[in-house]
């Protein structure tokens, strides 16, 4: 059944536009951190933006975060390293959610919590490639359709221009 799944065409494009969707979620935040700007406007009287704010004056750290995030991003546009942003994509999307269910961000964590779903979608779809990492055994060997390399360039030019886009914007 996961191999049917897997080969289905139009389960494969959901796939893609998936990725491009939380990909395009991380390009905001994590070009504002990786050009060293605040996060939010909420001032230090409230919990949470006491929090960003902390975030922010780590300095490097904070940079890093957005490197993180659009390298994620990066990744999940190209197709061809998906399953690597997928990975990356789960564990700052799971630290995000835990992170706003335990502050109490008002109807944040719903976002949150369809990100990590998202997430968790695409790693069951690149389930199989897991496996050796996971170390878990298989005799099946199964055999997929890629995503042409036209999907591989249209998301890197999308990166692009939403990258570009960003910053002529100020968003």
């Amino acid at each position: 059944m996961y191999a049917k799944l897997r080969n289905n065409s139009f389960l494969g494009l959901v796939i893609i536009g998936i990725r491009f969707l939380v990909g395009l979620a991380f390009i905001p935040s994590g070009l504002k951190k990786l050009l060293g700007e605040r996060f939010t406007t909420i001032g230090t009287d409230n919990p949470i933006g006491y929090f960003f704010e902390a975030m922010y004056r780590t300095g490097d750290y904070w940079i890093f975060l957005g490197f993180c995030q659009l390298l994620t991003a990066l990744l999940l546009f190209t197709q061809r390293f998906a399953t690597l942003g997928a990975v990356m994509f789960f564990g700052i999307t799971l630290n995000i959610c835990v992170l706003t269910i335990s502050m109490d961000f008002t109807g944040t964590w719903i976002i949150t919590s369809l990100m990590l779903f998202a997430a968790s979608v695409l790693l069951a779809w690149d389930f199989d490639k897991l496996k050796p990492i996971l170390e878990i055994k298989s005799n099946l060997e199964l055999h997929y359709r890629k995503p042409s390399v036209y999907w591989e360039i249209a998301g890197l030019i999308l990166f692009i221009a939403l990258i570009v886009s960003a910053i002529f914007f100020k968003c």
